[in-house]
């Protein structure tokens, strides 16, 4: 019989006869696994489960002309007739009664629904729930499951800013892909990454096959917000690089969902010679790493080979045959289309160029050295007057 031996903390015990091996850890790792897919998917019900009430209440504000059938005040006395029948739950109040309508109105169209049903196949193919359908009694439009994936209030800040269904599914999937908070959806709101996201100049369309080629053109932008970083005047390339691998977290941000930083002046070996990449990352979805170049002055044609290069090199030394083909990004200060396409032409390396902006430039004032660093200053002039003295 085996012997269980309390110890010194409550509800643990410590087994006296037991042999682990390499098949119990595998046992053990394969039940914790499946606990935690219990435990998203029970927050995952429960949250699909509230939004799909709020569903029906939009539908029938929608399906039974509320309004019209019993006047303009039916939302407010909806609201508070609820409100009385339930005093302990929260989300009864008029505003978000309104909310349901409008965001059964946003996605119970065709096109709407038919966008829902292809972001469900896109996060199937990425491991994320699929899209099924919760039948709903007596429901005309049934609710599709990728949107319980998503928060209500999320769901309602989507809804209330977005002026297309297409911006809407936009939020949603970068939503549902990168874990947002909140305040990161806000944020990305306020910055309209709708309007900028996947608007690089690329050649992906010609060099990578179709689902590569719109994922990879989906994770870079028209245009990268800088403003967290703080450079000098007259800054150099290597002092924008220092700053952005200063604020890297803040930067992985501005890139988008799914990069990994890699490195900062990534050395390759190539014939004896080193060669160094301003940044390197990985994107964890695209599953291939990304050479970020970066310059300080608007784009020239001559850009195009150095980047042809470092992909290539990275390709042929840093790329396993896991990983899809690298591709270059050229960050500028500013870029023109035309030369861009043309600089592009004949090369089948994927890449794109964008540029940026709102860099912040040191006042003078910022510039000067603090109170301790004057003292090191001076403290290291003494000790070499000294050491001269001597």
């Amino acid at each position: 019989m085996t012997d269980i031996i309390p110890n010194n903390e409550p509800h643990i015990v410590r087994v006296k006869d037991f042999r682990i091996d390499a098949n119990y850890a595998a046992w053990i790792s394969e039940i914790k696994r499946r606990y935690h897919s219990a435990q998203i998917k029970a927050a995952v019900k429960v949250n699909t489960e509230k939004l799909a009430f709020n569903w029906s209440v939009g539908r029938d504000l929608v399906m039974r002309k509320a309004e019209e059938t019993w006047g303009s005040g039916v939302v407010e006395q909806l609201s508070f007739d609820l409100q009385e029948a339930f005093p302990h739950d929260r989300g009864f109040g008029s505003r978000n009664l309104w909310n349901m309508k409008k965001w059964y109105l946003t996605f119970s169209s065709l096109t709407a629904q038919k966008k829902l049903h292809q972001l469900g196949a896109e996060l199937q193919q990425t491991n994320v729930q699929q899209v099924i359908k919760l039948h709903q009694l007596g429901a005309e439009i049934d609710f599709p499951l990728v949107l319980g994936l998503v928060p209500w209030r999320h769901q309602v800040n989507i809804t209330t800013k977005c002026r297309t269904v297409d911006e809407a599914v936009f939020y949603l999937k970068e939503c549902i892909l990168g874990g947002w908070s909140r305040q990161t959806l806000d944020n990305s709101l306020k910055a309209n990454l709708y309007k900028t996201h996947g608007k690089a100049i690329s050649n992906f369309p010609e060099c990578l096959p179709e689902a590569q080629s719109r994922m990879a053109q989906e994770i870079t932008k028209d245009n990268y917000d800088f403003g967290f970083v703080t450079v000098p005047a007259n800054y150099k390339e290597e002092q924008l690089e220092a700053a952005l691998e200063q604020n890297i977290t803040r930067f992985l941000l501005e890139l988008g969902t799914g990069f990994a930083f890699v490195g900062r002046q990534k050395e390759l070996i190539v014939d004896g010679r080193t060669r160094r990449i301003d940044m390197l990352f990985y994107h964890i979805r695209l599953k291939a790493y990304v050479v970020v170049e970066l310059k300080v002055r608007p784009f020239d044609p001559a850009y195009a080979g150095k980047l042809n290069y470092y992909v290539n090199a990275v390709d042929e030394l840093l790329k396993s045959m896991d990983d899809n083909p690298t591709i270059g990004l050229l960050i500028c200060s500013d870029k023109n289309e035309t030369d861009v396409r043309w600089a592009f032409k004949g090369i089948q390396t994927p890449m794109g160029v964008a540029s940026y902006e709102n860099v912040q430039i040191a006042s003078p004032s910022n510039l000067l050295p603090s109170a301790e660093e004057l003292q090191a200053r001076i403290k290291l002039v003494e000790e070499e007057l000294k050491k001269s003295n001597d």
